[in-house]
């Protein structure tokens, strides 16, 4: 057998590391936040040894978890921006909305970006709080504010929602979501308005 070649042998680091971030994601779910490095390993179905190797502790785990599910939010918000074009302000909402709950149902590190969002990032050490609180805010909340046009705390009302809902998946168990439906309810939140049997917004009396 040939040996393997270096670009070889760096595709499967890349890989292995991200079969390590997917599994610690979703470790963080099963464990409520407080999982180690031999719960990433069952999860990933690896040796101790192998995850320990890249990475020797939970926090530079996490990190990364993290820095990976906000690269991905940022490439959708600016895909989605890219695709959505003109139309009414409340259905380009409910598109974003619903883009987001798509990324989130298969992608368990950007849904914990805006989940640990809601926790206000609790689960990080002190010192690194600020800068993912900063980071989302400026990368992520603020554009959501701008596609909302609202600049008080309904987007959070909105974002709640989502989040929440997603949860299910996650907590739960739910393979899948009603996306279109928890999205008209998470968009209700912020405009006040409803639906009718033809997916229409209707005003709310």
């Amino acid at each position: 057998m040939c040996p393997r070649t270096k670009e070889q042998n760096e595709l499967i680091r890349m890989q292995r590391r991200e079969q390590i971030l997917d599994a610690a994601a979703h470790a963080y779910f099963r464990t409520g936040g407080s999982f180690d490095i031999r719960d990433v390993a069952r999860e990933a179905k690896l040796g101790y040894g192998t995850v320990y190797h890249y990475y020797p502790n939970r926090h530079l785990l996490i990190e990364d978890v993290l820095g990976s599910g906000f690269e991905r939010c940022e490439q959708a918000l600016a895909e989605w921006a890219d695709l959505s074009g003109g139309g009414p302000e409340n259905r380009k909402l409910l598109a974003y909305c619903i883009a987001l709950l798509r990324l989130w149902q298969s992608d368990a590190r950007a849904y914990l970006v805006y989940k640990m969002a809601m926790e206000h990032y609790a689960g990080l050490p002190e010192k690194d709080r600020p800068p993912a609180k900063r980071r989302f805010m400026e990368q992520l909340y603020v554009p959501l504010q701008s596609i909302a046009q609202r600049e008080d705390d309904s987007v959070d009302h909105m974002l709640a929602v989502l989040v929440g809902c997603c949860g299910l998946r996650y907590y739960a168990g739910n393979s899948e979501l009603d996306v279109d439906r928890i999205s008209q309810l998470a968009v209700q939140a912020i405009t006040k308005e409803s639906w009718n049997e033809h997916g229409h917004f209707k005003k709310q009396a």
